[in-house]
């Protein structure tokens, strides 16, 4: 028989905080979605610290059993609800971005992100499998962010699962702003045609584009993101700077001043809760630290999809720069691990 669970995806600010701020932070709003009958409260990707390319990341990683891990069993268990949200883990002499799923008995299920996003890789690996939580709510199918513009995860978890469970916080790079030491801003969209190609074809990423794979599919979707507006500094910023002037030469003279440059952008604000068709049911407003609530339904069993796959409508050159940039970030990934964390 089709049954109905009800889900909370929560909206936190991007900007970083402390871990005691933010884990307040998201109690908060855990327990007002609890209280309102949640049995699934979804937090954004990094819930704990917020997003940011910031050399305190290797700082931040914690163990499977760190304080992160064990704030989210303490409230699920407290509160009767299940908790999902990402933090970067430490394993051994690596660190994830993982997302973790635990249910109020203390029961986990874990996910670590495939897709590393560009810059993140300077900060973490990728993971290389799914996972699906057998839960008492379902078999939910669990992804994070840039994760979602592959086909193939999709196409793995098909015939698998009763609901998706994304945890994203992505800033919106399609319309990146680069400021420079002397206060110029240099819009994505001013770069060359490249990125204004890149910037046409990225803006649904966490709209149509999840939606569509969630109802081909046939299951309902929850995908939670950060707000506010994101700034940070870049890692290998020569590097960065340089890749730049191959659309704009007159940004050669920044080189020296790389290490000053700084990017901005804003979210893309797409909390939300979807039934099986991709209708979206319930949305958190833009800007707004909160969360909300919707019943979906799920199907007796897994569904099997039903005709091909759609496209995602991405330009191939989003994903040319992805895979460019996560090789040189690695570089610098194994580089600062060796420094801050030891050999």
């Amino acid at each position: 028989m089709p049954r109905t669970i009800r889900i909370a995806a929560v909206q936190m600010i991007t900007r970083p905080a402390s871990l005691s701020e933010r884990l307040a932070r998201a109690e908060t709003l855990v327990v007002r979605a609890a209280q309102e009958g949640a049995q699934l409260v979804v937090l954004p990707e990094l819930f704990n610290t917020g997003y940011e390319y910031s050399d305190e990341n290797y700082r931040r990683a914690e163990p499977l059993d760190g304080p992160t891990s064990t704030w989210m069993k303490q409230t699920a268990n407290h509160y009767s609800v299940h908790i999902a949200g990402t933090f970067l883990r430490l394993d051994g002499q690596d660190i994830y971005n993982t997302l973790l799923l635990v249910a109020p008995n203390g029961r986990a299920w874990r996910y670590d992100k495939n897709y590393p996003w560009a810059w993140e890789r300077a900060y973490f690996r990728a993971g290389n499998s799914i996972a699906v939580a057998d839960t008492s709510l379902g078999q939910l199918g669990l992804m994070i962010c840039w994760d979602v513009a592959h086909s193939e995860l999709w196409a793995r978890y098909a015939g698998h699962v009763d609901a998706m469970v994304v945890c994203s916080c992505p800033p919106a790079m399609h319309e990146l702003i680069v400021v420079f030491p002397d206060g110029k801003r240099l819009r994505s969209g001013d770069a060359g045609p490249i990125m204004r190609h890149i910037k046409h074809t990225s803006g649904g990423v966490f709209s149509h584009c999840l939606l569509r794979q969630a109802a081909y599919l046939g299951v309902p979707v929850v995908n939670t993101t950060g707000t506010g507006i994101f700034s940070s500094a870049v890692p290998a910023p020569k590097t960065s700077v340089a890749v730049y002037t191959l659309a704009r030469p007159d940004l050669w003279k920044y080189i020296s001043q790389a290490g000053a440059v700084r990017v901005e952008a804003g979210c893309f604000n797409e909390t939300y809760i979807a039934d099986a068709a991709g209708r979206v049911l319930r949305r958190v407003p833009p800007e707004a630290e909160a969360y909300t609530l919707a019943e979906v339904v799920l199907a007796d069993t897994p569904p099997q999809p039903h005709g091909k796959q759609p496209p995602f409508g991405i330009s191939v050159l989003a994903y040319v720069f992805d895979v460019c940039a996560n090789r040189l970030s690695s570089l610098v990934y194994r580089r600062n691990m060796r420094c801050i964390r030891g050999r």
